[in-house]
């Protein structure tokens, strides 16, 4: 009886099984298996230094393989990138003219001879249309009798239309816009498309923002009877009128100005223009920045004075050739 009484208590219970104690993790030699095969896995296990290397020496080259296919991925996409750049550089560089234009220059009264122009149409559409409409008198204003403004070391500035006055007024009996924001979203497409400069030697752009002009002042004012706030814009835009003529590369130019063409005849005439005296600048002067501190208007006054020819520099005829 106490025999079977020990087998009773040592027999599994499946349906009261006893409480599962945690063990000690066996080692390492424990887990190792000990059917009759565990000889030959232990043989196939042992290898040779010359194995070892082959070994080494394969996965190597693996490594190899994919970091060579990394690198051939990255050129891939490199030389894509650089297409993509080439074929933006070539077309903004390979510009198709679709028209000419002229202008007859005088210094002083006296004619020193014509520039001729080619326009990119396709490239600047809305630029071109407001550029020719303008040389040939569609508009109901012209450049005829206008003068150039400024002449700088690296380019000569037209003064354009007035805003204001009888050009105004001619432009808007004719159904004329004189505002530029079409111009400039033309620019903005232009910037960001062309790297590099873009008022290189002999080109011809508009003017269509004044990169200096300082934002909008906050101010409160009362309407009927209620307090808002409004935005007072300190100086005025360009009307998209003005022109500028490169006598050099001008990278100062392309945050302001839309290239629309370049010179092909009477690079000559602007060289001629360039070499016109004009207004010293004054702007280092300790006088000048003291009256500029201080708000004097007088030193405004002197500012725009600067860079201006003393000869009267005047388009005597302008028009389209073809």
């Amino acid at each position: 009886m106490l025999q079977n009484s020990r087998i009773l208590q040592t027999s599994p219970q499946p349906f009261n099984p006893p409480p599962h104690t945690s063990a000690p993790s066996p080692s390492s030699f424990q887990l190792l298996p000990t059917t009759p095969h565990f000889p030959i896995l232990k043989q196939q296990c042992r290898l040779s230094r010359r194995e070892l290397a082959i070994y080494s020496n394969s996965c190597l080259l693996l490594l190899l393989g994919d970091g060579s296919r990394a690198r051939a991925e990255d050129d891939v996409t490199n030389s894509d990138q650089q297409g993509e750049n080439l074929t933006n550089t070539l077309s903004c560089t390979a510009r198709k003219p679709t028209k000419q234009v002229f202008f007859d220059i005088s210094v002083d009264r006296e004619p020193v001879g014509r520039v001729t122009i080619e326009l990119y149409g396709d490239d600047v559409p809305a630029g071109v249309e407001r550029f020719s409409k303008i040389i040939s008198g569609a508009a109901g204003v012209s450049y005829r009798r206008k003068e150039f403004v400024k002449i700088m070391p690296n380019y000569v500035q037209h003064g354009g239309l007035r805003s204001y006055g009888v050009d105004a007024e001619l432009a808007n009996k004719t159904g004329s816009n004189l505002a530029a924001e079409n111009l400039v979203e033309e620019w903005e497409r232009i910037y960001e498309k062309c790297p590099g400069t873009k008022n290189v030697a002999g080109s011809v752009g508009i003017i269509v923002r004044d990169p200096s002009k300082p934002p909008p002042k906050f101010k409160l004012v009362a309407r009927l009877g209620k307090l808002e706030i409004d935005q007072e814009e300190v100086g005025t835009d360009p009307n998209g009128t003005e022109f500028v003529i490169a006598t050099k590369d001008s990278p100062e130019l392309d945050t302001s100005s839309l290239v629309i063409g370049r010179v092909v005849g009477g690079m000559e005439v602007v060289e001629r223009i360039s070499q016109v005296k004009t207004v010293q600048e004054n702007t280092s002067s300790p006088y000048f920045k003291v009256a500029k501190l201080i708000g004097d208007k007088r030193a405004v006054v002197a500012e725009r004075g600067f860079n201006r020819p003393y000869s009267k520099v005047v388009v005597t005829n302008c028009g389209v050739i073809q």
